[in-house]
């Protein structure tokens, strides 16, 4: 029918642009955001655009289903502005008519929603917190410079490494300067390599020495060693079981049927079950008045996109808190809304009014 190629792609035009706008302004967030934990040391400043991606990526169900809600509101409001809408109701065709069009429409995006939220999701935030790991559980060895003078994460410590050997896990020349409560130490030692014992990264030295100091007391004392070992940090950990709930995979989610596993299944099932609230949602409650601004549809639109998500949020942590069960949660809040939105898109569609319905009443009883 013409009339809906036509309109599928005046949505089409409305979707791409809304996406691209919004998918622009949340990468410009993102980029603030990564780059104040970069500049905490949260991030390595070379996984910003890394990590900015798999955020992006992440946040994607929600642009999407926020950009298909502004596309349904913003191209029916158009029809009803321009008219068009009276004559495809003067054609014989109500407004539940409409729904199929901007069903055979939306449900690509429905489906890429639905793939996006409970696959790509858990493992864009997976990527995400390996990189933060990775980033944050790095040795103070790893963070030195060959040849240059390098503190370490807590400033408790100044390292230095004239390394020339080609192993990764040892050097030469070693120099490490100490601070601990009111004693201070130099340690200065021909050789040194990197040894994990029990869980924890220890740099072994060799053929050094080692200088001590107190403020509360006077003296130095001066040790020679063949051999000294002294703690780095903790061994990197790759471990599944150290990430949080969002980046376990869906069917894992299944498996187990605890609070917090359930929260996180029921806003990953939320997100796709809200793309279909929002299409007649949408088809619901767009019109036009003509004594109104052009943009109050478009500023419904969002107000009702915000209380949505929120309720979302609100019931994932109830959920997770054990207040609320996952069904009843799902079917009070995505399928209260779906009713709500089909009984005003039936009261519109039949005409259905307090004042019409008074009327019939008010003629029975007179009958």
């Amino acid at each position: 029918m013409l009339f809906d190629s036509s309109i599928r792609k005046e949505l089409a035009r409305s979707f791409g642009a809304t996406l691209v706008v919004l998918v622009t302004v949340v990468m410009t967030m993102m980029l603030i955001r990564t780059l104040g934990q970069a500049s905490k040391g949260s991030v390595s400043p070379s996984d910003v655009m890394l990590v900015m991606g798999f955020t992006v990526l992440g946040q994607l169900p929600t642009i999407l289903s926020l950009s298909l809600f502004i596309a349904v509101v913003g191209t029916l409001s158009r029809m009803y502005r321009d008219s068009e809408m009276v004559i495809w109701f003067a054609s014989g065709r109500g407004l539940i008519s409409l729904l199929r069009p901007l069903l055979r429409f939306a449900w690509p995006v429905m489906v890429v929603i639905a793939v996006l939220s409970l696959l790509v999701w858990p493992w864009a935030n997976s990527q995400i917190q390996e990189l933060k790991t990775r980033y944050e559980q790095r040795s103070d060895i790893d963070r030195i410079a060959p040849g240059e003078f390098q503190e370490s994460s807590n400033g408790s410590r100044v390292f230095f490494i004239d390394k020339d050997s080609p192993d990764t896990q040892a050097g030469n020349n070693i120099f490490i300067a100490a601070t601990e409560g009111a004693r201070e130490s130099v340690t200065s030692a021909r050789s040194a390599r990197l040894e994990i014992r029990d869980g924890e990264r220890i740099a072994v030295l060799s053929d050094g020495q080692r200088l001590e100091t107190s403020r509360d007391q006077p003296g130095v004392k001066i040790s020679e060693f063949a051999e000294y070992g002294t703690r780095i940090g903790s061994a990197p950990s790759g471990s599944p079981e150290e990430f949080s709930v969002k980046t376990r995979a869906t069917h894992e989610l299944l498996k187990k049927p605890t609070p917090a596993y359930r929260a996180e299944l029921g806003w990953r099932l939320g997100l796709a079950l809200a793309a279909i609230n929002f299409v007649v949602l949408g088809l619901a409650v767009a019109s036009v008045n003509p004594r109104a601004a052009r943009s109050t549809s478009l500023v419904f639109a969002l107000f009702a996109f915000i209380v949505y998500y929120n309720l979302m949020t609100l019931g994932q942590s109830w959920v997770g808190a054990g207040r609320l069960g996952l069904a009843s949660f799902m079917l009070l809040l995505h399928g209260g809304m779906l009713l709500t939105s089909l009984l005003i898109l039936a009261a519109r569609h039949n005409h259905w009014s307090v004042r019409s319905i008074w009327q019939r009443r008010l003629a029975r009883s007179a009958a």
